[in-house]
């Protein structure tokens, strides 16, 4: 398959060996290029290395697992940059609950709003612990039709794989959907577990880890689909 053209990618979290979906991403980059013709230059960004003003100079901008975070101001910024500036997003856990902080925050107006993992006695507490921990689970993913995530997908339901035990807290649903968050994929039960955002030109964030499915030799659709963004990205010259 011919390559096209190389995207460079912000993969923000705080790089562990002891983070499953850390040690997995180099494999699936390299299955990214060799298997879809993907090329992604990807680079590792600490949480507290990310500037005040967001990533720069990047394509598409991954949030990862692997919370708490070093830097909670860091994780968002990097989200709000490519929120804002039209840049292909995708957050995976961490990335998934700080995306709903970032949006409750900064579009909602919601000043106080806080994660529940780090401030546990805040008052407006958008990311929850579960009900149920989803440490090492897997569960079925319920997706709407013609969202993006469905057409992704090419499919209504889904298995997927998560490591976290913390969600949104689905009291403010109705308010990040009034400013034009959709949520789109629930499990069984209704719990929300993938958002995005329809007028944006990729912004996809799961709960699960789709970054875990299968053996890494090839990739999950969404993951597949995020790159193919960025390339896309690249070949536009679109950088932020």
């Amino acid at each position: 398959m011919p390559e096209t053209r190389t995207a460079r990618v912000a993969l923000v979290g705080d790089r562990s060996p002891h983070v499953r979906s850390h040690t997995r991403i180099p494999h699936l980059i390299e299955t990214l290029r060799a298997h879809d013709g993907l090329a992604l230059d990807a680079y590792w960004m600490a949480t507290d290395d990310v500037p005040d003003t967001g990533v720069e100079g990047f394509d598409g901008v991954w949030v990862l697992p692997g919370t708490p975070y070093r830097s909670e101001a860091g994780a968002l910024s990097a989200l709000r940059t490519a929120r804002e500036r039209g840049v292909p997003l995708l957050g995976t856990c961490g990335g998934f609950q700080h995306a709903l902080l970032e949006y409750a925050r900064h579009v909602c107006g919601i000043a106080g709003a806080s994660n529940a993992e780090t401030t546990p006695d805040a008052d407006q507490q958008i990311v929850v612990p579960l009900a149920c921990s989803l440490v090492g689970h897997e569960g079925v993913v319920l997706v709407e039709p013609g969202s993006r995530v469905e057409q992704i997908l090419g499919t209504e339901r889904s298995v997927e794989r998560y490591h976290c035990a913390y969600g949104m807290n689905a009291s403010y649903a109705d308010t990040l959907r009034a400013h034009g968050m959709r949520f789109t994929g629930h499990d069984d039960e209704g719990e929300i577990r993938v958002a995005e955002l329809p007028e944006h030109p990729f912004y996809l964030v799961t709960l699960f880890q789709p970054e875990l499915a299968g053996d890494g030799d090839l990739c999950h659709p969404i993951v597949r689909a995020f790159a193919a963004a960025a390339v896309a990205h690249a070949a536009r010259g679109a950088t932020v």
